[in-house]
């Protein structure tokens, strides 16, 4: 069989699925990409955006969402208001959701990152600031990293996922250079680096 590996830039309000949604109008990866058999390595939320990585082999799909391997993930988000260094010590050390406290994070300030504006725009109140984080987790429950911002005081405004790591000791694959709604196949370096994870 041969295996594909693609990067995809999800757009904001598009559904991580290939099947029909229940509404008309919604846009799914059907819409952007026309490649048969290749499913989603992990997902992002219709409110979400950025690097999804696509293929056919199942087997690195599985090592790659499987939380015991521990794959770096790293987010850009915009919250509201400045965070205190004591807000980003606690996502730092990890933060109760609910019935479980996540794993300890990365997380640093961000200057405004680059990237097209969301369409449609995030809501803007002269009155309350914005700031930008770069926050990399080793697991993705359902709407993590939305509800760790929120349980520090900052709701998440705009979530982005800008890198996937494969390896701890290789570049990640990044979403620079990729617009919103395209999509590209992994380089010959970066399949080799994604199927070494198998031997």
């Amino acid at each position: 069989m041969v295996y594909r590996y693609l990067l995809f830039h999800k757009p904001y309000d598009v559904l991580c699925q290939f099947s029909p949604s229940d509404r008309p109008d919604q846009q799914t990866l059907k819409d952007y990409i026309d490649v048969p058999e290749v499913y989603p390595v992990g997902r992002l939320d219709r409110d979400s955006e950025g690097l999804l990585l696509l293929t056919n082999n199942g087997a690195l799909q599985h090592r790659l969402c499987h939380p015991r391997f521990g794959h770096d993930r790293t987010y850009w988000v915009q919250v509201e208001r400045e965070p205190t260094e004591a807000a980003l010590q606690a996502l730092r050390q990890g933060v109760q959701i609910q019935d479980y406290r996540t794993r300890p994070a990365k997380v640093q300030r961000l200057d405004d990152p680059q990237i097209p504006e969301r369409d449609p725009p995030i809501r803007f109140r002269k009155t309350v600031p914005t700031a930008w984080l770069a926050l990399t987790l080793q697991e993705g429950r359902n709407r993590q990293v939305r509800r760790m911002t929120a349980a520090v005081g900052h709701p998440t405004l705009r979530l982005i996922r800008a890198a996937i790591a494969t390896h701890p000791d290789q570049p990640p694959l990044q979403l620079q250079g990729l617009a919103p709604g395209t999509w590209r196949d992994l380089t010959a370096i970066e399949c080799r680096r994604l199927e070494s994870l198998l031997r």
